[in-house]
């Protein structure tokens, strides 16, 4: 699925590869980056770049779900199941990352007219179809009502949820990221997520929603597609399909000027945690 009108083709691609699970490198850390590559890529210093990342048993919760009435007992209990809990800067409610999960983040300068909301999540959308393009499935795009932080643009197959996507904007840049639930427990991880909020008291306001999470609307792709996929697999799968929108890729590492600019947007990132958390 070639498109000429899509933001993936790119002059340049950049590959970052965080895809191995480092106890020194939470995801506090990942959002930093994505805040440190906006500032670099909207001033267009540094190329469009793609970044895979993955932590071991966090649970990234959304602006939205520092509302809840009860948000400190269900931290005590995402604490006590053995996760780390952390606030993140994107949109969206609580996910899980975990070792069988792929993060996905898309950095572009916002240029020019600035890329429409709804473009930034189509082009991620191509991309994974892309990807999965071998499969004689259907990706869709829409809202799956009682996933754990459902959106517009959810993926799914067979009306179960495999993914969702979040944006971030800033200093001229927009990251788009991504979830891929590959494998592991899906259902356990719902169970998870529906208990926080029941214990975070979600039914005790009325002025937010949050969502009623049914294990039964969500899946891993491993088994929506019949096939065992790792992170490294799908590494090669991200990497092999924009090569046909790239003039280049190139995989690397932060640059000297981005990793001196990194620890200011983490501290902004640890203090807002700080006064949630």
């Amino acid at each position: 699925m070639i498109l000429e009108d899509t933001l993936l083709r790119q002059e340049k691609w950049r590959f970052l590869d965080q895809t191995t699970p480092n106890k020194a490198f939470d995801a506090l850390q990942s959002y930093a980056t994505d805040d440190t590559l906006c500032r670099f890529i909207g001033g267009e210093i540094s190329p469009p770049t793609v970044r895979g990342w993955v932590h071991e048993k966090t649970v990234s919760i959304g602006i939205q779900d520092t509302k809840l009435p009860k948000l400190k007992e269900g931290i005590q209990f995402l604490q006590e199941a053995g996760y780390r809990v952390v606030l993140r800067n994107s949109g969206g409610l609580a996910v899980v990352l975990d070792k069988d999960i792929l993060n996905v983040s898309l950095i572009l300068p916002d240029v020019k007219k600035g890329i429409a909301i709804n473009r930034g999540y189509e082009t991620m959308h191509t991309l994974i179809q892309d990807m999965f393009s071998d499969f004689n499935q259907v990706i869709k795009a829409y809202e799956i009502e009682n996933s754990y932080c459902p959106g517009s643009y959810d993926l799914s197959i067979d009306g179960k949820k495999f993914a969702g996507i979040s944006q971030r904007r800033m200093e001229k840049g927009v990251a788009v990221q991504i979830y891929l639930g590959l494998g592991g427990n899906q259902g356990e991880r719902a169970e998870l997520i529906r208990s926080f909020y029941e214990i975070s008291g979600k039914d005790l306001q009325e002025k937010y929603h949050f969502p009623n999470v049914d294990k039964n609307v969500m899946s891993t792709l491993s088994l929506l597609l019949g096939a065992s996929l790792t992170v490294n697999d799908v590494v090669l799968r991200l990497l092999n399909s924009l090569r046909f929108y790239a003039g280049e890729l190139y995989s690397s590492t932060l640059t000297a000027e981005e990793l001196d600019t990194l620890p200011k947007y983490y501290a902004r990132i640890v203090e807002r945690n700080k006064k949630i958390m």
